[in-house]
């Protein structure tokens, strides 16, 4: 068995304890496995295995590595996980079927545009930014109803829910907690949070989508 479906059987097995343990988490939690800088060869074995959530950061790698799998594989769904410049928006529909950074409404438009013209309608995480970091992207929680009510009024978006990156350095359990509180006042049931170091904490305070690429493929090299 590949090192990389044994490494995701090892985390689905983590995730099923933890769910276990908490009887009021019901929902499912999607393993989106980062692959980003990895190459075809490398994401093969868990294609074969039946795992179908992927994540890109970027569009263009995206674009060269999945365009023809999806073809093929109707069950792949690929997330966009990495910032996204308005001039790249027609290039990510209809390849990515997920968008978890939507920080402005010049994004939303442009997205809301090209659903129109290709008729394809993405779902969506709006990137929360939760510490107020001056050197990240997202919507501080004060500007969060808004926001939300633009987005589906305004753009007819797919909000499926809120996602962040905790600062580094810091406990992110305190964003996690936060982000839970956010995304249950607005009604929204899906939450994009939890990388390969936190994602059991992040599904401790309501993670339905984790990004996980280290601990499923391996350190990256470049």
């Amino acid at each position: 068995m590949h090192q990389s479906i044994i490494n995701l059987t090892t985390i689905n097995k983590e995730i099923n304890d933890k769910i276990s343990e908490n009887d009021n988490k019901k929902k499912k939690v999607n393993i989106v496995a980062v692959s980003k800088t990895f190459k075809i060869i490398d994401i093969e074995p868990m294609i074969n295995f039946g795992h179908t959530h992927f994540g890109e950061n970027k569009v263009q790698e995206a674009i060269d590595k999945w365009s023809d799998i999806k073809i093929y594989n109707k069950d792949i769904k690929l997330h966009l996980i990495g910032k996204l410049q308005t001039n790249k928006v027609k290039f990510v529909l209809p390849l990515f079927d997920y968008i978890h950074s939507l920080d402005s409404l010049k994004l939303a438009e442009k997205i809301s545009n090209e659903q129109s013209k290709k008729n394809f309608r993405p779902k969506i995480f709006v990137q929360v930014n939760i510490a107020n970091e001056i050197q990240k992207s997202g919507i501080e929680a004060k500007n969060l109803e808004a926001f939300l009510k633009s987005c589906r009024k305004d753009y007819d978006l797919d909000i499926l829910g809120l996602m962040c990156i905790p600062p580094i350095n810091k406990n992110p359990e305190i964003y996690f907690k936060e982000m839970n509180l956010l995304n249950k006042k607005f009604g929204l049931n899906d939450l994009s949070m939890g990388m390969s170091n936190d994602f059991i904490s992040a599904i401790d305070n309501g993670a339905t989508y984790i990004r996980v690429g280290s601990k499923i493929f391996g350190e990256r090299t470049i």
